[in-house]
């Protein structure tokens, strides 16, 4: 981390910034009561922007927290070409968190089966996906924490929206489908802005995904720059689209799975009141 003693102004601005995200973390840990009293959180590090602060933002909570949780940080090596494996566990230490290293070659399978040319990221997260909820049961870790934030919910809306004709995002707490594993994305009421500059001033040891993050034209990068675009154009539209994903009205949508639009009739008492008025 940088020396801020000498910067007054920065120092004030970091310490804004952590105290921000860490009473948005708070407040969305709250919200979703995603971790309960006794949980060993396994938080995903991948060596992004988004899972450095994440980690550290929970240490920070997991001191003043009125509950005990432990924290245990996971990388999974994915074996890519060039990777450099001494990044995370030289972090790790310095900063005495306990972590594991999962090693699993899942660049080969993607590489094989994937056409040059074509997005390998779907295919990817499923492989990672799997890895770590296989390596959460083994280390019976009760809650599996990943870096999502704010503007990664509502991409996943309009990635869905645009491309999957699905209304459906990516949830603050999720449990899987096979019910063994509940998942939470604490940084779920946190702006991606905030984050870049919380780690710009940490000097985190960034690690880049040289396996898809160098693909260019991908669909999330699209619906990401168009959401910037918006709220360059509009401020505050991000907010307010995020708050509509905490207001639905499902009878104002067209799911008849979701609301009983059949059944709906209007009510003997309200029927007579129009007879009597129209008289």
């Amino acid at each position: 981390m940088m020396d801020l003693s000498n910067r007054p102004k920065e120092k004030l601005e970091l310490n804004k910034l952590q105290k921000r995200l860490r009473r948005l973390t708070g407040q969305a840990i709250s919200d979703f009561n995603m971790i309960e009293d006794g949980d060993k959180v396994m938080v995903c590090l991948s060596g992004g922007k988004d899972s450095y602060t994440m980690l550290e933002i929970l240490r920070n909570l997991q001191a003043s927290a009125p509950i005990k949780f432990s924290i245990i940080a996971v990388n999974l090596d994915q074996k890519q070409p060039g990777f450099p494996e001494h990044i995370l566990p030289a972090y790790l230490e310095e900063q005495g968190v306990d972590f594991h290293i999962l090693e699993r070659d899942t660049y080969s399978i993607v590489k094989e089966i994937v056409p040059e040319g074509k997005t390998t990221c779907g295919l990817c997260s499923r492989l990672r996906r799997g890895s770590l909820y296989g390596f959460a049961e083994e280390i019976g870790a009760t809650k599996i924490a990943l870096g999502h934030h704010r503007d990664d919910i509502l991409e996943t809306l309009f990635l869905n929206m645009f491309f999957g004709g699905k209304l459906k995002s990516m949830p603050p707490k999720l449990l899987s489908d096979d019910g063994k594993h509940i998942v939470i994305r604490p940084l779920a009421y946190c702006k991606e802005s905030d984050i870049e500059a919380f780690a710009l001033m940490k000097e985190y040891p960034i690690i880049p995904c040289n396996l898809c993050g160098s693909q260019e034209n991908l669909q999330r990068q699209v619906v990401k720059d168009m959401l910037q675009k918006w709220e360059k154009e509009f401020p505050g539209r991000i907010e307010t689209m995020f708050s509509a994903l905490q207001n639905v009205v499902p009878s104002h949508l067209a799911d008849t799975e979701l609301f009983d639009f059949k059944g709906l009739k209007q009510s003997p008492a309200a029927f007579d009141r129009l007879n009597i008025i129209s008289l």
